[in-house]
């Protein structure tokens, strides 16, 4: 078999903290999610990202790839050191999905038993028990205001969520009887943010841009909303950075209320003066 190198499929060290592995695989499952990229080879590749994931995620998978050594190749023939599946007290794991034989020898799986069996050391075909597993979803800011039901693609399968009211960064959804074995499928919710908004956790932020004088002088600001366009006063004298706060205008809560919306006001210098706004603003100066 050919070994794989599920670092440089990630694009991440080999010493690359959990954090980076996460964001790198989220960036990678996106780009190559077979409802998105159409391209041939995509699906492929998004089952290797998959895998690739499945294994550095886990600090104890991690560990035992790590203990191939460094000098192996992505694509390059492989065979298990001798001994591999005897000794550690490896505890034998079976994972559903369409993993490569490289995975299933190191890990077990699809069908196999345990590493004596894959050696001859033992006989026996392992059925594999109901397990749950863990997948993670990134929605747009649209999908989780829209709610109702959203298709999740896994594997070959294709599975409905419904996405219930409440849903912000971090969410854990389980998916009863949904996991490859027949275990429960948990599901962690990773929130997008788009239409010009920052999350955190149920309140929302966005930014306008207000020329100086309005600045100085005050004035009514029309601000988009998820709800729609409302008014909001912004005081004379207001500072670059400050924010406005609109209650109730942020995210759904389980409950039936709303996070709020916090505009950060950006002021915007003017770049070019003619002769009579640059005297304008001498005098201004010189008035204090």
């Amino acid at each position: 078999m050919q070994y794989k190198d599920y670092y440089k499929i990630l694009g991440v060290s080999r010493d690359a903290k959990t954090d980076e592995i996460r964001k790198a695989y989220r960036k990678l499952a996106k780009q190559y999610h077979p409802d998105i990229n159409k391209e041939a080879g995509a699906e492929e590749k998004y089952k290797e990202i998959n895998e690739a994931y499945e294994v550095l995620k886990d600090a104890d998978k991690r560990a035992k790839y790590d203990a191939l050594g460094m000098n192996w190749k992505q694509g390059q023939d492989f065979t298990p050191p001798p001994g591999w599946g005897s000794g550690g007290g490896y505890q034998h794991v079976e994972f559903g999905g369409n993993f490569s034989d490289f995975f299933q020898t190191l890990f077990g799986g699809g069908g196999f038993g345990n590493f004596g069996d894959i050696f001859g050391q033992s006989s026996g075909y392992h059925q594999p028990m109901a397990r749950d597993s863990e997948a993670e979803l990134t929605l747009k800011l649209s999908d989780v205001l829209k709610g109702g039901t959203y298709s999740l693609r896994i594997g070959k399968r294709t599975l409905s969520v419904n996405l219930p009211k409440g849903i912000t960064e971090g969410t854990k959804l389980t998916l009863r009887g949904k996991s490859e074995t027949g275990g429960d499928l948990h599901l962690t919710i990773h929130v997008e943010a788009d239409k010009g908004y920052e999350i955190s956790d149920y309140d929302l932020t966005r930014e306008i841009r207000v020329p100086v004088y309005d600045a100085v002088l005050g004035k009514d600001l029309s601000v988009e909303t998820l709800s729609g366009e409302v008014t909001v006063k912004m005081p004379p004298g207001i500072q670059d950075g400050q924010k406005l706060r609109l209650r109730g205008k942020g995210m759904p809560k389980r409950d039936g209320t709303n996070g709020d919306l916090f505009v950060r006001v950006r002021i915007e210098i003017p770049r070019h003066l003619n002769a009579r706004q640059k005297e304008l603003w001498e005098k201004i100066a010189q008035e204090g």
